[in-house]
């Protein structure tokens, strides 16, 4: 569940544990991926094919950085989205500490490739995890968008039924 909403740099983050998307087909040298990997994680920018729901994790001093494979290059992010997000959240084994994200989705290759900014929110609103949202979010409009998702679902599976 998103707990609380920043906007500052996430490399200042006091939390121990910072997520990031990254792609399937393992070439993650642009966008915050490409930062990472060129900072912290150099073997990141080429880690080769991983399955959707996979989290590759690695600790650099204090902070253990987790990769969520969540999308692929070749196609894109899927209907899924949110299930994906909050499955690969569940999977980081942060023992009920804090997890710091960005707003997953929201550069330049998430938005070619399809992301929905809304539904990777829900996901994360749906986690069991702590998260701690680096973007120019208020918790208020993610707790928002979360509801406006969920009743979206809810009229379309009554449109199904009937």
């Amino acid at each position: 569940m998103v707990v609380k909403t920043i906007q500052d740099n996430i490399f200042n983050s006091s939390a121990k544990h910072i997520a990031f998307a990254i792609n399937a087909e393992g070439f993650n040298d642009s966008g915050f991926a490409g930062q990472v990997a060129a900072t912290y994680w150099h073997e990141l920018a080429n880690c080769g094919k991983n399955e959707i729901g996979t989290v590759l994790s690695k600790t650099v001093g204090d902070k253990t950085f987790h990769a969520l494979v969540c999308h692929s290059l070749h196609n894109g992010w899927g209907d899924n989205q949110a299930e994906v997000i909050k499955e690969c959240f569940d999977k980081i084994p942060a023992n009920g500490e804090p997890i710091a994200t960005i707003a997953i989705g929201s550069g330049f290759i998430g938005k070619i490739a399809g992301a929905s900014i809304r539904q990777i929110v829900c996901g994360m609103h749906e986690s069991q995890q702590q998260i701690i949202l680096y973007a120019g979010y208020t918790l208020e409009a993610v707790i928002n968008c979360y509801n406006e998702e969920k009743e979206k679902t809810k009229a379309k599976i009554k449109r199904i039924d009937h």
